[in-house]
């Protein structure tokens, strides 16, 4: 199994409002922007800023462990990040901009 990559490797990691934070390897973003959601590319700033300043966060109906970070990109269309929760920290799984919130339960704002 291959080591988990270190800080240097990281993209940006990022505290959210719920207390954890969320690292992204460069290697991974670089797999986000070309085979996942190319939308993204040149976005990282989107994803930070909805990572640690959301207007809303969701969690997902099919696994209690993933986060849904929504910021208001303009209106009618937002910046999704999911990150998953694993052991008090966590990762982004991916990112897109979206026209509509997802399903799942929503616990933020508070």
């Amino acid at each position: 199994m291959p080591d988990a990559p270190s800080p240097e490797d990281w993209l940006f990691d990022v505290a959210t409002p719920l207390g954890f934070r969320v690292h992204v390897p460069r290697p991974y973003w670089f797999l986000i922007i070309t085979e996942k959601h190319p939308a993204m590319a040149g976005r990282e700033a989107n994803v930070v800023e909805a990572l640690k300043d959301p207007v809303e966060i969701r969690i997902s109906r099919i696994d209690p462990s993933v986060h849904l970070f929504y910021k208001v990109e303009r209106p009618g269309r937002w910046i999704c990040a999911v990150a998953k929760r694993t052991n008090g920290d966590g990762f982004l799984i991916t990112a897109y901009p979206t026209d509509a919130v997802k399903e799942g339960d929503p616990i933020w704002p508070r």
